[in-house]
C-alpha cells in the first residue's frame, strides 16, 4: 500500500497549511509508516492510505516521489 504523509519539518512547529509538506511511503499500515519515518523527527499531521484512483492522480503531480525507507 502507498500512504501519503502530511508533515511539518520541525517537530515543535504548529501545523500551518502553507508550510505543510508531503511525502509518499510504501508500507503495510499507518503504524509501519510512522515507524519508518520516526528517525526523521517530523511533526506528522496525517497519514492517508491512497486507493488506486487517488494514487494515479497523485502520480501525475511533479512532486510525487516514493520514499525508500
Amino acid at each position: 500500500m502507498i500512504f501519503k504523509v502530511l508533515y511539518q519539518e520541525l517537530p515543535g512547529e504548529i501545523p500551518v497549511r502553507e508550510r505543510t509538506l508531503s511525502t509518499y511511503v510504501e508500507a503495510e499500515s499507518v503504524r509501519e509508516v510512522r515507524s519508518k519515518l520516526s528517525d526523521r523527527n517530523y511533526n506528522i499531521e496525517y497519514v492517508h492510505e491512497l486507493d488506486k484512483a487517488h494514487l494515479e492522480y497523485e502520480k501525475q503531480s511533479e512532486h510525487f516521489k516514493l520514499e525508500n525507507v
